[in-house]
């Protein structure tokens, strides 16, 4: 009973904890279309951002963490009846880590670029700053955090959509809302591809709208999590 509740407010907290710092990085940071933007352009506005730019990027990184929590909760719940699932906690939390991970860079590496990128005078300085840039935003940003990180999100919300209707927590509507919002996540990573492939075909709106309707997805689930807690006490 009380794991339910825990469950359920953890996933509430967590899908409010990164929508908030999110919406504020698109009013102050142009985020995400500024990620696909030159590294000049991103580290001059990353410098002028100053420190409320770097803690914004910190609180982003961090108050997802419940959200970890509320998949080992609920691999615990799920494992003892579809023990064949218990591989998809461990997606679960590898999908969180790495979306931290990559996140963290805009608090502890790319301040450091921002500060000599604009700082420097030289020329050849300026162009090795931005090749390091560079290298580091495709590896922390499209590797780990978009492509690993919504990948194995992607992966975690499907199958965990199907067991938590087979087990009766959410009702089939938002089920099928997990499947909806995980396909239209997944076609997200066509864009990934694009950063290395500039031809390849993407839909530029679909990562926006994906994350936008797993968030969603999360605090519905995180409410019917709470009511399954609710009316298990009743009963008893």
């Amino acid at each position: 009973m009380k794991t339910e509740k825990a469950i359920g407010y953890l996933m509430i907290f967590g899908a409010i904890g990164v929508f908030v710092p999110y919406t504020i990085l698109t009013i102050i940071f142009n985020y995400p279309a500024i990620l696909r933007e030159e590294s000049s352009i991103i580290l001059t506005q990353f410098h002028q951002g100053g420190s409320p730019l770097i803690f914004t990027w910190l609180a982003f990184a961090l108050l997802g963490i419940p959200l970890i929590v509320a998949y080992s909760l609920i691999g615990q719940k799920v494992e003892p009846v579809m023990p064949q699932l218990k591989w998809v906690t461990t997606i679960g939390i590898i999908s969180g880590l790495v979306q931290i991970i990559g996140l963290l860079r805009w608090v502890f590496v790319v301040p450091v670029l921002a500060t000599e990128y604009v700082n420097t005078f030289s020329v050849s300085k300026r162009e090795a700053v931005e090749i390091s840039f560079k290298v580091i935003h495709q590896f922390g940003g499209v590797l780990l955090g978009e492509h690993l990180g919504q990948l194995f999100t992607v992966i975690w919300t499907v199958f965990i959509s199907f067991a938590l209707f087979k087990m009766h927590i959410i009702p089939k509507w938002l089920a099928v809302w997990g499947f909806i919002a995980s396909a239209i996540y997944f076609l997200a990573q066509a864009e990934l591809l694009a950063t290395i492939i500039p031809t390849f075909p993407f839909i530029s709106i679909a990562g926006f709208a994906g994350s936008t309707l797993w968030l969603i997805w999360i605090i519905l689930a995180g409410v019917k999590f709470i009511n399954a807690g609710k009316n298990s006490i009743k009963i008893l």
